[in-house]
């Protein structure tokens, strides 16, 4: 049966088609949830699109164009594609068959040239369902310290730390001296970044993007907010005309790019749910949401200045910072209204020097340990509520009682007990046990 989901033609003059373009290249970008496939075109090109099944293909007429000869062809891991082949229609146009693993969904549309790239024709797939499930980084298994008392409570959550990687795909972001792609130097930073969260107890890392592909900029904010972050970090590496500037850099989102995206948030009110912290506000009046959203932006910039404080000096100990206080810009990625958000910009890569230390573990590992130092140092103040990090652990001293220790924190003996397990008053010198941040009052 032949199901045609799209038809899409490029309004533009006739004269700009008139000469044969030519399809130089095909690239293929497999990402968990979608694949993009890119045709590098000698210029722009009329096409349509449609799908047929029995079996599966998006088919895609190229007028008066032809191809060079497709080299890259989808992996095995690739979720939606299994092959792209070609050929001539109509003696002067072309046609290229994408076989397809299952039904799906896409975007069609073309690139105008950049610094990177020339002109491009790109189809986005994605998949008929309508939500992926939020994967997280699987926690390696930690040995900890003997408890013999401590058995926190099974409500208690992680915390839970969304880390993008930035650029990925076709888009390598800045290229240093010697041709090393931002993309992957950052993606290895985020990576060991999430190895050493995922040590610690209480805290849990989650990946935006875990190998080499592009994630659309809202959609990242939109994969932290499926994944119940409690923060947003975003890894760069900078790049400038001058190739003597170095130092990193941290940023939180500034003032104006905030009110820009609470007006926008407020224009679709209706479909903006769970922003201010579990509270829809579709059903608020416009002042009411306005207020919400407010307030709910400005709680999350004041964490986000707290938590970029405490990583920018920890950053000055492993090497040079570009600017001594925290900065502030639009970045669309910092524009999640619920979501704490920095962006770390690790170096320049621009700087021989700077891409030179990118390229080492053993620099990546201290950036990440002076990114954790941050982390802790703003959890341990900070912890959401509900999550194992806003316990505290006491460590029973000789001559302290349940008593001593309950008024010492200012909370119920009775909660100690309870939160513990303890049916009395008998602790023993060197017992470690959880003071509640709660009074339970």
């Amino acid at each position: 049966m032949r199901s045609i989901l799209l038809y899409c033609l490029l309004v533009l003059p006739a004269s700009v088609f008139a000469k044969t373009v030519t399809v130089d290249s095909v690239r293929v970008w497999a990402a968990p949830d979608s694949t993009r496939v890119v045709f590098d075109t000698s210029g722009p090109i009329e096409y349509k699109l449609f799908t047929l099944d029995q079996p599966h293909r998006a088919v895609i007429d190229l007028k008066n164009s032809t191809i060079k000869k497709i080299k890259n062809q989808p992996k095995g891991i690739d979720k939606f594609l299994k092959a792209i082949r070609s050929g001539v229609r109509n003696k002067n146009d072309l046609r290229i068959v994408l076989d397809l693993k299952k039904p799906i969904r896409y975007k069609m549309f073309q690139l105008q040239p950049n610094k990177h790239y020339g002109h491009r024709l790109v189809i986005d797939v994605f998949d008929t369902e309508a939500k992926e499930k939020p994967k997280q980084i699987a926690k390696k298994k930690i040995k900890k310290e003997s408890q013999k008392t401590v058995k926190p409570s099974e409500n208690l959550r992680d915390v839970i730390i969304a880390i993008d990687a930035g650029h990925g795909g076709e888009d390598p972001g800045a290229i240093g001296p010697s041709g090393v792609y931002e993309k992957d130097v950052v993606l290895k930073i985020a990576k060991s970044l999430a190895n050493v969260i995922n040590k610690e107890r209480g805290m849990r890392a989650v990946l935006i993007r875990e190998g080499d592909y592009y994630v659309e900029l809202r959609n990242r904010i939109k994969k932290a907010r499926d994944h119940k972050a409690d923060l947003f970090i975003s890894i760069h590496a900078d790049a400038f005309t001058d190739s003597t500037v170095r130092g990193s850099s941290v940023y939180v989102l500034s003032k104006k790019g905030a009110s820009s995206e609470a007006a926008k948030w407020l224009a679709k009110k209706e479909n903006a749910s769970d922003l201010v912290g579990g509270v829809s506000l579709d059903s608020k009046d416009d002042l009411v949401a306005s207020v919400l959203l407010d307030l709910s932006q400005t709680a999350s910039l004041e964490a986000s200045i707290d938590v970029a404080d405490r990583i920018l000096k920890g950053l000055r100990k492993v090497g040079r910072v570009h600017k001594r206080h925290v900065e502030s810009a639009g970045f669309v990625v910092l524009k999640s209204p619920d979501i704490p958000s920095i962006l770390i910009e690790a170096a320049f890569i621009s700087n021989p020097i700077e891409e030179k230390k990118l390229l080492t573990s053993k620099h990546r590992k201290n950036l990440c340990a002076a990114i954790l130092s941050g982390l802790k140092g703003y959890f341990k103040d900070f912890a959401p509520e509900g999550t194992l990090l806003s316990q505290r652990k006491h460590i029973i001293e000789r001559g302290e009682t349940i008593s001593t220790i309950a008024q010492r924190y200012q909370i119920s003996p009775n909660l100690i007990r309870k939160y513990n397990k303890l049916k009395g008053d008998l602790v023993y010198v060197g017992q470690t046990i959880i003071i509640p941040r709660d009074s339970g009052t």
